[in-house]
């Protein structure tokens, strides 16, 4: 009996036309060569002539998984079509601040503050984070606006439960977050209509909060070391609220989204 330790998959024609991954030594021996994983036992005998005969033996399960190296990818899928935003814009920040002080604070709402909404929003993330991960979507009713509800069910039902406990995000963990665009806009429909939009991004660190609890701090490259860079993950959270005379409204959530940067970086 000969122990392979290095193997090639090939294709071939099994009986009944039947075609599968088979494990072919890179040499020919003339003797019985046995190749074993998880969900099959492939016994490969190589005849004089190196013509190959395969029997499979299927066990409980229909696939196998070859490779030790290339484990299942844990990779987020997108929550919405929504571009992916990780650090902030000079001119945007620039016109973020034009517009929230010399347009919306004494226009739109007398009260507003951009350092404060920061603040809100990041409840807002954890929040909203909390119960996407639950699987309740439609208790957000109200936190985000119709339309995304529906995108955000299709979205979790492809989601392992393992992905989905990587949305939540505890509002100890973020470590970074600002505005990335704030917008003014009017309906070309009707004048009077009156909306602001405010795209907040936040960085977070699994697990940050129990760290700074025992006296621990990350290191500043973290993003750079294995042991982080699984933890680490950005949100993208659109916020919208209508200031039309005569209508009372509160903050909604629009557009929403999740990801790892090592996830991008390895695209």
């Amino acid at each position: 009996m000969n122990h392979i330790t290095r193997c090639s998959i090939r294709m071939c024609y099994l009986h009944n036309n039947f075609i599968g991954h088979i494990f072919q030594p890179k040499k020919t021996f003339r003797k019985f060569s046995v190749c074993q994983c998880s969900t099959f036992y492939r016994f490969s005998i190589l005849t004089s002539k190196s013509k190959l005969l395969t029997k499979c033996i299927e066990k409980d399960v229909s696939r196998c998984n070859f490779s030790q190296s290339n484990p299942p990818s844990n990779k987020l899928p997108p929550l919405m079509d929504f571009p992916k935003i990780t650090w902030p814009s000079l001119i945007k920040s620039v016109r973020n601040f034009i517009l929230a002080t010399f347009i919306i604070k004494p226009y739109f709402d007398g009260d507003f503050n951009l350092s404060d909404f920061v603040i809100g929003s990041k409840k807002a993330v954890e929040v909203v984070s909390k119960k996407i991960a639950e699987g309740d979507i439609k208790s957000l009713n109200g936190l985000v606006t119709s339309d995304v509800i529906p995108a955000l069910q299709r979205a979790a039902s492809l989601m392992s439960l393992s992905q989905r406990e990587q949305i939540a995000v505890d509002i100890e963990d973020i470590y970074f977050g600002f505005p990335y665009q704030v917008g003014v806009i009017f309906n070309e429909e009707n004048d009077q209509k009156r909306f602001v939009e405010v795209t907040m991004v936040f960085h977070a660190l699994r697990g940050l909060s129990i760290m700074k609890a025992r006296g621990e701090e990350p290191p500043l490259n973290m993003g750079m070391l294995p042991e982080y860079q699984n933890r680490i993950s950005i949100c993208n959270y659109r916020f919208i609220k209508e200031f039309t005379k005569g209508v009372e409204s509160d903050w909604t959530i629009n557009l929403l989204n999740h990801f790892k940067p090592i996830d991008e970086a390895q695209e």
